[in-house]
């Protein structure tokens, strides 16, 4: 007989680790876009506009996609539920 694995809604840790990386990159690449968006519209000395630029956009990008990233795996573990089903 075939070893049964349980019954789970948590995806595979690969598939976790991938999610995590891509709300890393996600952070990164908005702090990028922010620091630049910033850096082109403010010509003053101070560095502060700059770094809420950084800070905002690596929060905003890096929210998203965790909300992306949630949906995904959601979705990964219904489908995992129907092929056990089937």
């Amino acid at each position: 007989m075939p070893e049964e694995r349980p019954l789970s809604a948590l995806p595979s840790r690969g598939a976790r680790s991938a999610a995590f990386i891509s709300i890393i990159f996600g952070g990164l690449i908005g702090s990028l876009i922010g620091y630049a968006l910033v850096d082109i519209q403010y010509d003053g000395q101070s560095s502060l506009p700059l770094g809420l630029g950084l800070l905002i956009g690596a929060v905003l990008t890096s929210g998203g996609t965790s909300i992306v990233a949630v949906l995904t795996l959601r979705a990964l573990g219904e489908w995992r539920d129907l092929s056990d089903r089937a």
